[in-house]
């Protein structure tokens, strides 16, 4: 296995999703996207058990490496399946289940994994190392399919200029690096010259369509829902509107589950001034009805 890089981590509203988890000694919680395990960490520090789910084999060596995460068990698997992964360990119902959706810090900050526009990297995006990856998606799909994906996740109104840019292109040479692409996006802008770059979308587009990540929400909310005990508490953190989109659509149609906040709780001033990935965070939390009234 290639080298683990060594990087640091900040979990993204660490102190709200704690305090909405109420983690104490012998509950049992599922970080269902372990990534860094900033936020497993914390659980655990207040005396919880927590099974760490990703699917990315980097983000599970690297938590095993970890000094300090005693009560961590790690498995490698979609969050999506977590019912499945958490029944093989012998376990059917826990008392809390975090999401903290789309591509980690790591995977963002190592540039060998193809995520960034900013880096010079093979063009993969694949979070769990196997599958079609984002050269496969750019290099053979049909120009109205490639559209399709750029406007629908990634919400570029551009999608039909920019899915014939690359058609174009691919037709001197093959798409293999992030780079090719990022300027091959950039040039079709009309105007461009600085700001937010504009491959953003699509590279944002081609991930979540290459690692099914709305479908995987879909999913794994879903299952978090049936493996909640009574009174057992659901954190959710996204990133940009469709997710977020998602997990209210969920929450607001479900029977059992019931939103402890009316609107998504987004990090302090403070915080997105010190971490910016925390600039777009949305946290949204829900209980388990059916929990025992105390005397």
């Amino acid at each position: 296995m290639t080298a683990i890089p060594t990087l640091t981590h900040l979990p993204v509203l660490a102190a709200e999703v704690v305090d909405a988890l109420q983690p104490t000694p012998g509950k049992v919680f599922v970080d269902g996207t372990l990534g860094g395990a900033g936020h497993t960490r914390l659980l655990l520090e207040a005396g919880a058990r927590v099974y760490g789910i990703d699917q990315d084999p980097f983000a599970l060596e690297r938590a095993r490496q970890q000094e300090g995460l005693e009560g961590l068990s790690v498995l490698q698997g979609n969050y999506r399946d977590m019912a499945e992964l958490l029944a093989a360990q012998g376990v059917n119902a826990v008392d809390g289940v975090l999401l903290d959706i789309g591509v980690s810090s790591f995977q963002l900050d190592d540039g060998e994994r193809g995520f960034s526009y900013h880096t010079e990297a093979p063009l993969d995006m694949r979070m769990s190392q196997s599958g079609e990856s984002a050269a496969d998606v750019v290099n053979g799909y049909a120009p109205e399919d490639l559209a399709s994906i750029i406007y629908e996740y990634g919400e570029d109104r551009l999608s039909r200029r920019i899915a014939r840019a690359i058609v174009q292109a691919r037709e001197q040479a093959p798409i293999e690096t992030t780079v090719q692409l990022a300027d091959i996006v950039k040039r079709a802008y009309p105007g461009f010259s600085k700001g937010i770059h504009p491959a953003r979308r699509t590279f944002q587009a081609l991930r979540i369509y290459v690692n099914d990540e709305l479908g995987a929400l879909r999913d794994g909310l879903s299952a978090a829902e049936t493996i909640l005990k009574p009174g057992g508490r659901l954190a959710v953190i996204s990133f940009h509107s469709l997710e977020d989109r998602i997990v209210k659509r969920f929450l607001l149609g479900s029977e059992t589950l019931s939103a402890l906040t009316k609107r998504p709780v987004i990090a302090s001033e403070a915080e997105q001034g010190s971490n910016p990935r925390a600039r777009s965070a949305k946290l949204r939390t829900a209980e388990k009805e059916g929990a025992e009234e105390k005397s």
